[in-house]
Order: structure tokens, then C-alpha cells, then sequence
């Protein structure tokens, strides 16, 4: 199995993911609630984690959601 991804890097994936679905009002949606748990599973994250990542970088995250900006640090 290769070296798995930095801490930032899954938190990131994880909101950006949350994000596209809450900024939808689909967060309650059955594809959300059929990926969401199995991606904080594989990227071995809690909830309250992606919650606190994303209280603390909402903007940005917000526009990658949008589709309108990457990273420019992962």
C-alpha cells in the first residue's frame, strides 16, 4: 500500500466534498449520506475533524465547493 496522504490534504478533501453537498442544501441527500461516511472511513477522519477544518477555512473552501479555486498549499 503507498504512504497515505498528509492530514491537511484528506481534511481538505473531505470539506471541499461536505461542502459541494451543504452549499446544494443536499447534505440530508441519499448520495451524501451513501459517500460521505465511507470517505471519512478510507481517509481515517472524524466528522468533528472535517467540522473544525472547515470552521477554520471556510472561504476558501467554500470556492474550491464553487469549483472556482485550488489549493495553493495542501
Amino acid at each position: 500500500m503507498g504512504k497515505s496522504k498528509p492530514l491537511r490534504e484528506r481534511l481538505w478533501g473531505a470539506a471541499v466534498l461536505k461542502l459541494s453537498f451543504v452549499l446544494r442544501g443536499n447534505e440530508v441527500s441519499p448520495a451524501f449520506k451513501g459517500v460521505y461516511p465511507g470517505v471519512l472511513r478510507d481517509l481515517e477522519l472524524t466528522e468533528a475533524q472535517v467540522d473544525a477544518f472547515i470552521a477554520e477555512n471556510r472561504v476558501a473552501l467554500e470556492q474550491a465547493a464553487r469549483g472556482k479555486a485550488e489549493p495553493e498549499e495542501v
